[in-house]
């Protein structure tokens, strides 16, 4: 595919920027711009590289003054070319391309001053490709840390309560009504000094017998290691599941836009937990089932 011509593209349009836009508003627009297309994120888009070629493009233009300026001025006339052309006939039309053309020829040997606006903007172009942009270097090591933390949050494991339940047990006589000193309560002022909880369920049958889900890993270990509530009756917490399970940080986790969703959400945050909480109670009666 020919490369395109840095006068034929719309750099203001291809940061989705105002012609008047300043610095800061020209490098926020290609930072949110360029996380979406680049060719690391975009692996099965063939058109990824070519757009995010020409977003560094348009960055490194429009944040250099002198070559702005040369850029603007080319557009201007162009636009100002175009509509000049609508008002031409074929004929006049072909008169105008024949003196451009001689125009071209002869400036082609002439000072910078008498340069044609398109070659200023070459020259510009030129410059600032054998200098360099540092504006565009900082820019774009900036986006490939984000780019890595990004990937590298996506896989880290998560702590998943539910799947790492612990049981507690207590010695209680099937008709204590006070079932061995325990209740709510009191397991959860033992309990909370270690962490959140995310759920704690006594059991409505067996008696002694309770399950509790901490939000973090190192919560769970801890009780699991220190707690023995009562002297007179001492607990004894264990995994449900004899170990400790993780689970991969899917990719919704990671996102921190708002957006007009976020009230079903949170909505539907209270009902997953509300039926979560039902599930280890039936969890709970079932096992309590099994024991004889």
């Amino acid at each position: 595919m020919a490369k395109k011509k840095i006068e034929d593209l719309d750099l203001y349009a291809i940061l989705d920027v105002q012609f008047t836009a300043t610095e800061a508003e020209i490098k926020k627009a290609y930072r949110k711009k360029a996380l979406q297309c680049h060719p690391d994120k975009n692996p099965d888009n063939p058109k990824a590289a070519e757009t995010f070629h020409e977003l560094s493009q348009a960055l490194e233009i429009l944040t250099d003054v002198s070559a702005r300026a040369a850029y603007d001025k080319v557009i201007k006339a162009k636009a100002a070319a175009k509509l000049r052309d609508k008002e031409l006939d074929s004929k006049r039309r072909k008169l105008k391309e024949d003196l451009e053309r001689r125009e071209n020829e002869a400036a082609s040997g002439y000072s910078k001053s008498n340069l044609t606006d398109e070659q200023k903007l070459a020259a510009e172009i030129a410059r600032l490709q054998k200098e360099g942009s540092l504006l565009l270097q900082e820019e774009q090591r900036r986006m490939r840390e984000e780019i890595k933390k990004t990937i590298n949050n996506l896989s880290e494991p998560v702590w998943d309560s539910s799947l790492n339940r612990i049981k507690i047990s207590w010695k209680a006589e099937k008709n204590d009504p006070d079932n061995g000193g325990y209740n709510e309560n009191n397991l959860r002022r033992f309990l909370k000094k270690y962490g959140e909880i995310v759920a704690l369920i006594i059991s409505p049958k067996k008696k002694g017998s309770a399950l509790v889900e901490f939000a973090s890993k190192e919560a769970s270990e801890m009780a699991i290691e220190f707690e023995k509530g009562l002297s007179e009756n001492p607990l004894t917490l264990k995994w449900l599941q004899d170990r400790p399970f993780y689970t991969p940080k899917s990719a919704s986790h990671a996102s921190t836009l708002v957006n007009d969703r976020d009230y079903e959400s949170l909505v539907l945050t209270k009902m997953r937990q509300a039926a979560e909480r039902q599930r280890l109670i039936e969890e709970m009666m079932k096992e309590d089932g099994d024991v004889k």
